[in-house]
């Protein structure tokens, strides 16, 4: 194998997991979205803008995420994963029992701070310069985003 062959093998595999963080990521905030859009179906008029905020923040960045995996070559999956759609039915049961409000703020801070960890696998890959400020400013307005609701308690 020449030098070039083991550059060429090299480059496709770190673009492979470049690719596959990204999409990783894109999946985490469908089902985050997914879930949220579950919430807003049934929950506390008072609790209500917060989920609103989080659905819009997320509508926006799944769009632009599928963007992203689709000009790196990708497909995004716009159903999210197997376990996004488990914790939908979570959340479906849940409310059925009882309202989505303030007591689920725990469950959606361990939500976002997944989506959050697949920004920093996201942003750790080698990816374009554009994508990796755009997935830093998308970031940041997440955690902000997240700072602001942790006055719910």
């Amino acid at each position: 194998m020449s030098m070039s062959d083991h550059h060429s093998k090299a480059s496709a595999f770190v673009a492979d997991e470049s690719l596959n963080a990204l999409i990783d990521l894109h999946a985490s905030s469908v089902d985050t979205l997914r879930g949220f859009q579950k919430m807003a179906e049934k929950n506390e008029p008072s609790f209500r803008p917060i989920v609103e905020q989080f659905c819009a923040l997320h509508t926006r960045q799944v769009a632009r995420l599928d963007v992203m995996v689709r000009e790196m070559g990708g497909i995004p999956d716009a159903d999210g994963s197997f376990m996004g759609t488990v914790n939908r039915a979570v959340v479906t049961l849940r409310a059925v029992f009882d309202t989505v409000d303030t007591h689920l703020m725990g469950r959606i801070r361990d939500g976002e701070k997944t989506v959050l960890a697949a920004f920093d696998r996201s942003l750790r890959a080698s990816l374009p310069q554009g994508h990796v400020l755009a997935l830093s400013h998308m970031r940041a307005e997440l955690s902000a985003l997240l700072n602001q609701a942790t006055y719910l308690d």
